[in-house]
């Protein structure tokens, strides 16, 4: 193995075992330090000597490249991080990239659905599915991702152990290993109900078969034991299809900005709407204000009757 793998896997294994890293989180890592490596090598380079004039070039290349303002933003994170644990153990003198600006990120705000749509796609959940199993863990992955607001990770490899008892509340274990209860509705506990059945059901059907318990609460055959992130992603985009909502509108990711932006239109204070979603600052959750006050004003531009009369406004006659 060369040097570079070797830092590279030793700075991999610090995230982890340090910092408690994702798999997700490591994944992304080793792809983003890979693709810089690959640059370098074709330039003679490597990462024991590139210096600040390479890791610039690196990101006009990947600008030239046509990637995204937010995956080069994500490679300098990531090399970022590289380098400063480099000088930390003494592997380098220097940190090359400690002195690089980061790309602009637009300022967009997170896509979110309205109440109307979530609820046409909670109820195409509910009729979506091969058997009657599929429509209830259907139906239940849904309810609880809009009921908690968690992460897709963290949804799908829920342990069953957790929602034994009719719970009012779950134990999510989020990024960084960091744990966090988020409280349950009444409609996803009552689709958490119908789908622990079928699930129980078809386990003792197993077992008794010779399969195996599962610890996880949505299990499945493949690799790692649960139903995917890509299994979720192609789910949603059906049941967008199906509630006749624009796919386009309709990830997991949407799903968790609707959960934060209903609770605040209806009175749910930031450090709660925080703690739910698990999020590390305060700052990261304030972006769902905006969201809120980008919808008051559309709402006041449609309806209000003399907003469009006004001189300067769009329709002003």
């Amino acid at each position: 193995m060369s040097a570079d793998a070797n830092w590279t896997e030793a700075f991999l294994e610090t995230r982890a075992a340090e910092m408690g890293a994702s798999a997700n989180t490591l994944d992304a890592l080793r792809r983003d330090l890979g693709h810089f490596r690959g640059w370098l090598s074709q330039r003679d380079r490597s990462l024991a000597d590139a210096s600040r004039e390479d890791v610039e070039a690196y990101l006009v290349d990947c600008a030239a490249r046509g990637l995204a303002v937010s995956t080069r933003a994500r490679r300098l994170s990531s090399i970022r991080q590289f380098y400063l644990f480099a000088t930390e153990e003494r592997l380098r003198s220097d940190n090359p990239a400690i002195r690089i600006d980061g790309p602009g990120r637009p300022g967009r705000l997170p896509k979110t659905l309205s109440a109307d749509e979530t609820e046409r796609l909670l109820e195409a959940a509910r009729a979506h599915g091969r058997t009657p199993a599929d429509k209830r863990r259907n139906a239940c992955l849904m309810e609880l991702v809009y009921a908690t607001g968690m992460r897709v990770t963290e949804l799908v490899s829920l342990p069953v152990a957790a929602a034994r008892g009719d719970p009012e509340m779950l134990l999510v274990k989020g990024k960084g290993g960091k744990e966090r209860m988020v409280p349950l509705s009444s409609p996803a506990r009552a689709a958490l109900r119908d789908w622990l059945k079928c699930r129980d059901a078809a386990e003792e059907t197993a077992c008794g078969a010779g399969a195996r318990r599962s610890p996880h609460l949505f299990p499945s055959r493949g690799k790692s034991g649960h139903f995917t992130r890509v299994a979720f992603y192609t789910l949603v985009k059906n049941l967008a299809v199906a509630a006749g909502v624009p796919p386009g509108k309709v990830t997991p990711h949407t799903l968790r900005h609707a959960f934060a932006t209903h609770l605040l239109a209806n009175g749910a204070d930031l450090r709660s709407i925080q703690a739910m979603l698990g999020h590390a600052d305060l700052a990261t959750t304030e972006v769902y204000t905006h969201v809120l006050d980008q919808r008051l004003r559309e709402i006041v531009e449609a309806g209000h009757p003399l907003a469009a009369a006004r001189p300067g406004r769009k329709g002003a006659k």
